[in-house]
């Protein structure tokens, strides 16, 4: 009779564990799917932004038409990238078209002094911001996620439960070193 209720104790024990260790992927994996979505929502902010920043740049610096459809061809890209991988790289060209918008810029007093301008880069930069941060919290989540369905005992509940490994939204290389500009 006691050996009896020890083994029932014990198996249920063992599926409260297996619950929780499942519960606790379930979580993790959808802290990566909302991550993921607030990057989204931050990079479509942005993506509303350039159109109005490449119209104000363009009134000033209409020959500089190679410059302002980099940046529009870009933003394109971006808007149509999927997965983190695509999405990571598309981000890396959007950004250094829009360095090179505003390396631009300097050529042109008139430009850097307008209002509209200036609040356009203002926001951009709040947005550039909000978007490192939420990066940085997505890639935080997946390093957690993918730590938990590596690791015994998860990984053997991972497996049967298929849980795949995450990828990371990561900069490009040459996205890591000192910028080029060249006119």
């Amino acid at each position: 009779m006691i050996v009896g209720i020890i083994v029932g104790a014990i198996v249920v024990l063992v599926i409260l564990i297996f619950i929780f260790m499942y519960n606790g992927l379930v979580r993790t994996r959808n802290r990566i799917d909302n991550a993921w979505s607030q990057i989204d929502v931050q990079l479509r902010r942005r993506y509303d932004l350039i159109p109005n920043l490449v119209e104000t740049v363009k009134g000033y610096a209409a020959h500089e038409r190679e410059v302002l459809e980099s940046v529009t061809q870009a933003r394109a890209n971006a808007i149509n990238a999927q997965g983190p991988a695509q999405q990571a790289q598309a981000e890396n060209v959007l950004e250094g078209a829009l360095k090179s918008l505003f390396a631009v810029s300097e050529n042109y007093p008139d430009l850097k002094a307008n209002q509209n301008f200036l609040n356009l880069q203002e926001e951009l930069t709040s947005t550039e911001d909000r978007v490192a941060y939420a990066r940085q919290f997505y890639n935080d989540s997946v390093l957690s996620y993918n730590n938990k369905i590596q690791s015994l005992p998860t990984n053997i509940l991972a497996g049967m439960f298929n849980f795949e490994k995450r990828e990371y939204f990561e900069a490009e290389p040459e996205a890591t070193g000192p910028v080029k500009v060249e006119f």
